[in-house]
C-alpha cells in the first residue's frame, strides 16, 4: 500500500524538487496536472506566477517506513537530447534528496523515475 504524505513538509519537498527539475537544461516544463488542464483561462493565476508548479512531481513512501519513490513527468525541448534530459533530471533529484537528508544509510535509497511525456 502506498501512503501519500500530505502536509506542509511534503508540499515544500515537492515544490523544491519541482524547482530543481525545472532548472535542468532541456526541460520545458513539468507536465501539467488534470486540474491545470481543466481550469478556465479566467481562473488562471496572473502571468509570471504558477498555479501548481509541482503538478509533474509525485513523492510517495511505501508503507510509511519503506523507501521514498519520486516520479517526475516533464516535457522536454526538441533541441535537447531526451535521454540526457531525463538522466540529468534524475541525478538532480537524487542530489537534492541527498542534500535534504532523505537518502540515509539506514534506509533504502530513494527511487527516482523521470518520464518525458512530450516535446516542444
Amino acid at each position: 500500500m502506498t501512503v501519500h504524505h500530505e502536509g506542509t513538509a511534503h508540499a515544500a519537498l515537492v515544490a523544491e524538487l519541482a524547482t530543481a527539475v525545472e532548472g535542468v537544461p532541456g526541460v520545458a516544463f513539468l507536465r501539467p496536472g488534470l486540474t491545470d488542464r481543466l481550469r478556465s483561462a479566467l481562473s488562471r493565476p496572473p502571468a509570471g506566477t504558477t498555479g501548481s508548479p509541482s503538478a509533474g512531481v509525485r513523492v510517495t513512501r511505501q508503507d510509511g517506513d519503506g523507501s521514498w519513490h519520486v516520479e517526475i513527468h516533464l516535457v522536454a525541448l526538441r533541441r535537447a537530447r531526451t535521454l540526457d534530459v531525463a538522466r540529468v533530471g534524475r541525478d538532480t533529484v537524487e542530489r537534492r534528496l541527498g542534500a535534504l537528508e532523505y537518502a540515509q544509510p539506514s534506509q533504502p535509497a530513494p527511487r527516482v523515475t523521470v518520464t518525458v511525456t512530450g516535446l516542444v
